[in-house]
């Protein structure tokens, strides 16, 4: 049964990332990054069953080059944190032959190559030796700028700020389930697929987990995640209930059917590792930081009291002097003899 999966993904320098490593793995050739100088050399990787390089009609002949196209999205760029290009990444319909899997992803990339005026790199992959073996995908690279004659231009409208960025991404997907099912009605295959949850289809299940590229690179080379034991426990749930209910045939399809095993990225998986030991990092700092802060604050604030009983002390002992004082001055007053006073004394 063909299985519906298409995701979106942003190539950001913030991620530490490049169009041209990003391409090069895609499809296991070698580009120099020009704005760098690194060599990104991928051609021994392995699984790669096609690339193509799609442009819209009538775009110019550098762009057909495949370091010359993504050394241009990287000069296009200024920003320190800038999208170098946009990947999506789809499943093909195991029931299609090899040659019209690639004509399916191909005519996806020229639809979107014509409609926005930009460069699609599409690079199909082959199901990996430890996964699933129906697991065929293509990693469709478009640059976020427009293809001119002498190098990138404009932005893309989908790449403008202000977009509908759930609306762009709904239309994706719905036209890549349209154009799939055209394809499988037009090979005689009686099997369809369908982008909408399945709340939105009226199909009372519960969704089933998608380990991703990055884990999915993790597990293979051995190292579990907290994702992956996760799905683990969920899918034999599942199995558990599925016996109880007398369908675990049917509950055991739909998981095998439900985790799709994506290709490892080797470099894109230590990125984002680096990228979480950066953030683990920074929230170090930032907790060290605002404990600081807060010590510094209780300390201004202790001493800030001491400050003020000192000066309340001090008044005090300024007021207990003066009453002394006049105390001492009253009591001096009192012990002063009477006047003298002068003829006879009549108050006897």
């Amino acid at each position: 049964m063909a299985i519906y999966h298409l995701s979106v993904k942003a190539i950001s320098r913030s991620a530490g990332r490049s169009s041209t490593a990003a391409a090069a793995y895609r499809a296991g050739c070698e580009i120099t990054d020009k704005r760098t100088g690194e060599v990104h050399d991928y051609t021994r990787k392995g699984g790669i069953a096609s690339t193509d390089m799609v442009l819209p009609d009538g775009a110019p002949e550098w762009a057909t080059d495949r370091s010359a196209v993504w050394n241009a999205a990287e000069a296009a760029e200024r920003r320190k944190d800038a999208c170098v290009a946009r990947e999506f990444e789809v499943a093909l319909p195991d029931e299609l032959s090899p040659d019209e899997r690639r004509r399916l992803a191909v005519d996806f990339a020229k639809e979107m190559a014509n409609a926005e005026g930009c460069a699609v790199d599409v690079s199909i992959h082959a199901p990996g030796k430890e996964g699933d073996s129906r697991n065929h995908h293509a990693h469709i690279l478009r640059t976020t700028r427009k293809v001119g004659s002498e190098g990138l231009t404009d932005k893309l409208d989908t790449e403008k700020a202000g977009r509908n960025r759930a609306a762009d991404l709904d239309a994706v997907r719905t036209r890549w389930a349209v154009l799939t099912n055209e394809r499988l009605r037009e090979n005689g295959i009686d099997v369809q697929v369908d982008h909408r949850s399945l709340k939105d289809q009226g199909i009372d299940r519960t969704p089933t987990s998608h380990l991703g590229i990055f884990v999915t690179s993790m597990e293979r080379r051995g190292v579990r995640t907290e994702v992956g034991k996760r799905i683990e426990e969920e899918v034999a749930a599942r199995l558990l209930e599925a016996r109880a209910q007398g369908i675990q045939e049917r509950e055991l399809a739909q998981v095998n059917r439900s985790i799709i095993d994506l290709s490892g990225d080797l470099a894109a998986a230590k990125r984002e590792c680096n990228a979480v030991e950066v953030l683990s990092k920074g929230a170090a700092d930032f907790h060290a930081k605002f404990m600081a802060d807060r010590s510094a604050k209780a300390e201004a604030e202790r001493r800030a009291e001491l400050v003020r009983q000192a000066v309340e002390f001090a008044q005090g002992e300024a007021r207990r002097k003066v009453e002394l004082e006049k105390v001492a001055q009253e009591r001096q007053r009192d012990a002063l003899p009477g006047p003298k006073k002068d003829g006879p004394d009549f108050s006897r």
